[in-house]
């Protein structure tokens, strides 16, 4: 063990721990810590030979394959020689069952309209759109750009690519003209499918005019598929634009899915890089397919009559791997919707559940700190009683959030789920399995089975606990990515290269003395204040205890006398900002955590800069911190005007 350089120092300590309630876990698949720890010792002793044998069993096989992994650092290949399809698994093994007539997809549009697709007519529509693809002289291999809107033909189209072999890149239909061309292009897609326009809070959003302002940069793409969404006036090309409705029209809904080979490319999802242009993270065919099925079937607890709602957008890897191929490969069905959580009214959200009887909701920590600042009584008006599991992704959840969600919306009965994991890792990677294991407040507990995490110095030795260091994974699994589209040694340099055989998440972390595993933030994301490195998510969930406090974001500044300062940007609930409340927030801090995480400089924002997918992108505070001009990679900052207001606010 070693306590050296990289390590981060701990200041928070969180004590309460949640058994899984007796009636819960007696119904689980897996139903005790004991269970848990056999399963996950099994796999630990042989990650292969458990790997393979899941593979047997819960895929579909054309061919069977010769070999379970060849790993030659850092590339890795799961399942050699087979042959699969994604689209077969997750639709065509439904269909000789029982499975067959029951709803795949329960979908509503943010103006209230509604759909159900069995698996049945999924399959139908997905084969007449295959062969539209066909019909356009797409073929395996070849890229297809996805920009629409949350509606089921967004799932239609990805299960489609994946039924002929074309290659799926979904962009979030939020991305500028700019982003769209730039991964259109390092891509080389030949086509894009997207809508003429979504709704969201009840304002039109023109999508066909975003495609066409990127296509004049996007000499590789040869046609445009467009749904008809919102009905607005739109530019149609002759010879490369045509409408969706007319060309399913002319479809046959025969088309058997296409052998793959195993380690075939089912998707590229660009992530942004903190400098120069966005990463296409690509993963394949047969191990993702497998990781999902069996990351959702465990981490749900799923059940054949649940209903599943993950919240997040088809634009981000959570909607690819926990809206399409893992909920729908295990046969569940799955709630979509279109708009904003809060549109017409804050409590939109729980009105779906009510109406629905939503069984599973999976969100975002940023959303529940949303739904704290618009206060209880939003939540309390509604019926909440078929929920019975609850869960978190995205980014770490600060413990007092954790708890309101526990209190307010599970009303103390429901099971959470903190779940980490990455674009890169494809799958859930640590979470409670929620009849085996107890939950924390802001642990995400213990790796899930076959995932072998590590936390390290910058040496790579294993640091002792409760000091943090650097996550590392240190064998294959299969929903891992398999590199960068395009570029092999910006892969091996960035997740490999820093702690040679061993995968850098890029995130510290710590294990306290029942080997639960806490996020602290991205490596960067660390503050060094007098010598001592402390984690920014400890800042930050001291100051969301506070009862004023909605949410807030810590970082570093340069200071002649600690090195770093700690400066923090803070959203209120229902308090005004002044220099009382300042003072006051920082000896909160004090009193919590001690006084070397004492903020040093408190800002009070309305807002703070997130992704699209709701993640606050600390960076970019760092720089308004220091007063620097923001560099480096900007295209999946939600709203631009933030980061200006907050510049605005520090002249």
């Amino acid at each position: 063990m070693s306590n050296s350089g990289g390590n981060v120092d701990t200041v928070m300590l969180e004590k309460r721990l949640f058994p899984p309630p007796a009636e819960f876990a007696a119904k689980a698949k897996i139903g005790s810590l004991e269970e848990y720890q056999k399963l996950y010792e099994l796999a630990a002793v042989d990650p292969v030979a458990f790997w393979d044998g899941l593979a047997k069993t819960e895929l579909h096989w054309f061919e069977p394959y010769t070999k379970t992994l060849e790993w030659n650092p850092p590339f890795a290949k799961w399942f050699v020689g087979g042959k699969t399809n994604a689209s077969y698994n997750c639709l065509d093994r439904h269909l000789d069952g029982p499975r067959r007539n029951k709803a795949a997809i329960i979908w509503e549009g943010e103006p209230g309209d509604q759909r159900t697709l069995t698996y049945q007519q999924l399959h139908r529509e997905v084969c007449k759109f295959a062969n539209v693809l066909k019909a356009r002289g797409l073929a395996a291999g070849d890229v297809v750009s996805i920009y629409m809107p949350m509606t089921p033909e967004l799932v239609i189209a990805m299960l489609a690519c994946a039924r002929i072999g074309a290659v799926h890149s979904v962009i979030f239909a939020g991305f500028s003209a700019e982003a769209i061309a730039e991964r259109n292009n390092d891509a080389q897609a030949r086509m894009v499918i997207t809508s003429d326009g979504l709704w969201r809070r009840g304002k039109l959003l023109p999508l066909k005019e975003a495609v066409d302002q990127a296509l004049a940069k996007s000499p590789t793409v040869e046609s445009v598929i467009v749904l008809r969404r919102v009905g607005n006036d739109v530019n149609m090309q002759a010879g490369r634009d045509y409408w969706w409705q007319e060309q399913m029209d002319e479809a046959s809904a025969d088309c058997p899915a296409t052998p793959l080979d195993s380690e075939h490319s089912l998707y590229i999802l660009y992530t942004s890089g903190s400098t120069g242009k966005p990463k296409g993270i690509r993963h394949t065919t047969a191990g993702y397919n497998l990781f999902v099925k069996k990351t959702f079937e465990w981490v749900f607890d799923y059940r054949d009559e649940d209903i599943f709602w993950c919240t997040a957008d088809c634009g981000w890897v959570t909607g690819h791997s926990y809206v399409v191929y893992g909920p729908l490969s295990a046969g569940a069905t799955v709630l979509m919707y279109e708009g904003a959580l809060n549109f017409p009214a804050e409590d939109r959200t729980w009105d779906i559940i009510e109406r629905y009887g939503v069984n599973v909701l999976y969100t975002a920590p940023t959303a529940i700190r949303a739904c704290i600042k618009w206060g209880d009584a939003h939540v309390e008006k509604h019926d909440l009683s078929s929920l019975r599991l609850l869960g978190t992704v995205g980014e770490g959840i600060n413990p007092e959030a954790w708890m309101w969600y526990h209190r307010v919306v599970g009303k103390e009965r429901c099971p959470i789920v903190d779940t980490w994991w990455q674009t890169e890792t494809g799958g859930i990677m640590m979470s409670p399995l929620p009849g085996a294991i107890p939950t924390k407040p802001g642990s995400c507990t213990k790796p899930l089975p076959g995932i072998l995490p590590q936390v390290v110095d910058e040496r790579g030795n294993e640091v002792d606990r409760h000091h943090g260091g650097w996550l590392t994974i240190t064998h294959p699994w299969p929903g891992m990515l398999r590199g960068i589209w395009g570029d092999d040694e910006r892969y091996a340099k960035t997740y490999w290269s820093r702690i040679p055989g061993k995968y850098l998440a890029g995130d510290n972390a710590r294990l306290d003395d029942d080997g639960y595993f806490w996020i602290m933030g991205r490596i960067d994301d660390v503050i060094n204040v007098s010598g001592h490195r402390l984690s920014t998510i400890e800042v930050e969930s001291a100051l969301v205890s506070h009862p004023n406090v909605a949410e807030a974001a810590a970082v570093g500044r340069p200071d002649d006398l600690k090195g770093q300062a700690i400066a923090v940007f803070v959203t209120l609930k229902n308090a005004e900002p002044d220099e009382a409340l300042k003072q006051e927030l920082k000896l909160h801090v004090r009193k919590e955590i001690g006084a070397l995480a004492q903020p040093d400089d408190i800002h009070f924002t309305n807002a703070l800069p997130k992704t699209r997918s709701g993640k606050i992108m600390r960076r970019l505070l760092r720089d308004v911190a220091c007063g620097k001009e923001s560099t480096g990679d900007t295209s999946t900052l939600e709203d631009y005007t933030v980061l200006a207001r907050l510049r605005a606010e520090e002249e």
